[in-house]
């Protein structure tokens, strides 16, 4: 069963995600939304000749963005503590490209937390996985506060 975050203790993993396909049409929003149309992206057919992985890839930051509904989907809502916040992300490194429908999942595992005057600061060390390769696609630590919370 998912936790509540002020039930979770420093070191412990978070339940894994579904996997989560990245179609062509995804990366095409993803691109359109952050005005990013490089070819390595947008365009199968020139990927098919010049991309050394012959195929288009997610901008890095389509995975980034993917991580925030996986924690939601990972713990419970806090009745009384409503509001959840990025905060942001810290040394994040990508470090195997997501080729078209490739299928990720992200594992986190909560580093410390932090008390600060609007709420509770959680830092999250997250890695998306890449189903049926060994080297992850991003690793990074993500931020989140939960507001309000002591």
């Amino acid at each position: 069963m998912n936790k509540k975050l002020l039930e979770l203790s420093t070191g412990e993993q978070l339940p894994v995600g579904d996997w989560i396909t990245i179609s062509q049409a995804d990366i095409d929003m993803f691109a359109k939304a952050t005005n990013d149309h490089q070819w390595i992206h947008v365009d199968p057919e020139r990927c098919e000749k010049e991309s050394p992985f012959a195929t288009t890839i997610a901008h890095g930051y389509l995975t980034v963005t993917l991580m925030p509904n996986s924690l939601y989907q990972s713990i419970q809502a806090d009745p009384v503590y409503k509001s959840l916040l990025n905060y942001g992300v810290d040394k994040i490194r990508f470090i195997e490209p997501v080729r078209v429908n490739d299928k990720i999942r992200f594992v986190s595992t909560l580093l410390k937390t932090e008390q600060k005057s609007s709420g509770k600061l959680f830092y999250f060390e997250t890695t998306a996985e890449i189903e049926g390769r060994n080297k992850p696609a991003m690793k990074g630590v993500f931020l989140t506060l939960l507001v309000g919370a002591a």
